[in-house]
């Protein structure tokens, strides 16, 4: 009745789709109109072209977060780093950004690699020691947000700019805006950043899938032991995975400081992008093609959150619970996958 693919499209459909029943359930509890409430929600993200545009511009960050806790997860890690990663290629890109003023063909390039390094430089501490020394990678990611955090505000405010809370401007060779897709979409922040967000996870899958690299990555995730049995170099792929994971958490803090912003404010707290690129990972099965799938989801229900108290008297924040409902469900797919085995059994 259900093949192995099938199960692994079912069970995030079905946990998005309790996630949202249970989010409707408590909406009629607490004396709100779910139908009312969701519709504002779809209005808020695709209701004119100015929300599409920013709905579009949310789930690039996104896609690129998941991604890299997605390469991890495939190679037995679990980079809970991603958010200093974005941090620290945010403030790489802003920095290459502002430094100069030259052809977009090499200055923007150069930022989006100096991004991509800066990631995969804060991820490779973790791979090192991990490798080496077997600390836990949860461990060290965690701290590495604390200290990314505060040493990027420490530069913005010393080097990047003179006693300001922001850093300077990029010049316009190294933006990723662009004026025809604001005009196209009433003044969103929509830029080309999302080609870019599409094109890494076509990498992600070929890498993965398609390459010798890739296999060795899968097998060290799947079983260390065997693989270093095999002949594998289980340390340099732990490594190399996380290094990978952190260039692509890297290129999501590009998008915000090339792309949204176009400079980097410095935060009291943490952006949560990181963060929930773990829950779009999760939710996406940790492919490729699941993890922008993901994202969309996301991305609508952060910026369609934003319509919900104005269209339906509905708190927004009562989108953060739907979306915690969904990972719910999705932490808890084995009981959804028992009783989709339940169903196959009884179709025999």
């Amino acid at each position: 009745m259900f093949s192995n693919r099938l199960f692994n499209i079912l069970i995030p459909v079905i946990s998005v789709v309790l996630g949202l029943l249970a989010g409707a359930v408590i909406m009629i509890s607490f004396g709100y109109n779910p139908v009312a409430g969701y519709q504002a929600l779809w209005n808020g993200s695709f209701g004119d072209t100015y929300f599409f545009g920013e709905t579009i511009r949310q789930v690039t960050p996104y896609i690129f977060t998941g991604l890299a806790v997605a390469f991890a997860f495939r190679s037995g890690l679990f980079n809970i780093g991603a958010e200093g990663q974005v941090i620290v290629g945010w403030l790489a890109s802003v920095w290459v950004g502002a430094s100069f003023d030259g052809p977009m063909i090499i200055h923007l390039p150069l930022a989006l690699i100096a991004a991509a390094l800066a990631g995969a430089l804060w991820g490779f501490l973790p791979g090192l020691l991990k490798a080496k020394l077997g600390v836990h990678e949860v461990i060290i990611t965690i701290m590495m947000n604390y200290i990314a955090l505060h040493v990027s505000n420490t530069l913005i405010r010393t080097v990047l700019s003179e006693n300001k809370d922001t850093s300077d401007k990029i010049t316009d060779s190294a933006s990723l805006a662009s004026s025809w897709l604001m005009e196209w979409t009433s003044y969103s922040r929509l830029h080309y950043g999302i080609l870019v967000a599409l094109f890494a996870a076509v990498v992600m899958w070929f890498l993965l899938e398609k390459t010798t690299a890739g296999f060795e990555l899968r097998s060290v995730g799947f079983n260390k032991h065997a693989s270093e049995y095999a002949g594998m170099n289980v340390g340099k792929n732990i490594i190399l995975a996380m290094v990978i994971s952190g260039a692509f958490a890297g290129l999501g803090g590009a998008m915000e400081g090339l792309g949204t912003f176009g400079y980097m404010p410095t935060h009291s707290a943490f952006t949560n992008l990181g963060f929930d690129g773990i829950a779009v990972a999760l939710l996406g099965g940790n492919h490729a093609l699941g993890v922008v799938l993901s994202a969309i989801l996301f991305g609508t229900l952060k910026i369609g959150a934003l319509n919900m108290p104005t269209e339906a008297d509905v708190p927004s924040e009562l989108v953060e619970i739907v979306i915690a409902l969904i990972i719910f469900f999705v932490a808890s797919s084995y009981i959804i996958r028992w009783a989709l085995l339940r169903l196959k059994k009884e179709g025999k």
